[in-house]
């Protein structure tokens, strides 16, 4: 598919494609997760994926390379930008109810402090 008519996924990097949980540290990015390489392989054959982060962008370019992502990863930002999805692992889904909403804020917790998936 032509990058010109791709949607665009933003797809957080700490707990979404390495190894984070919980523990930052702004001068290291956690290895690489298991199964993330081919996930961001199969998503780019029909989305433009980007990183969207909070990390210095520099450093997440370099971690870019070192996995080998930078032939599927389209740019880094840091910034919520138009796109069709945005996947994270700290987030919730509005779902048109206000109340139902705070109690899942209330409730939530991150995946990694309640699995071992």
């Amino acid at each position: 598919m032509n990058n010109k008519f791709k949607k665009t996924i933003l797809v957080d990097l700490d707990g979404v494609l390495n190894t984070y949980k919980g523990d930052f540290n702004e001068h290291n990015i956690p290895s690489i997760n298991e199964g993330a390489f081919e996930f961001i392989k199969k998503l780019a054959e029909t989305y433009t994926i980007k990183i969207f982060t909070s990390r210095n962008l520099f450093l997440v370019s370099k971690w870019i390379i070192k996995n080998n992502l930078e032939k599927y990863i389209n740019d880094v930002t840091n910034r919520k930008e138009p796109c069709y999805l945005i996947i994270d692992d700290r987030c919730i889904n509005f779902g048109g109810n206000y109340q139902k909403t705070i109690t899942h804020i209330q409730e939530f917790t991150a995946w990694y402090s309640v699995s071992n998936n």
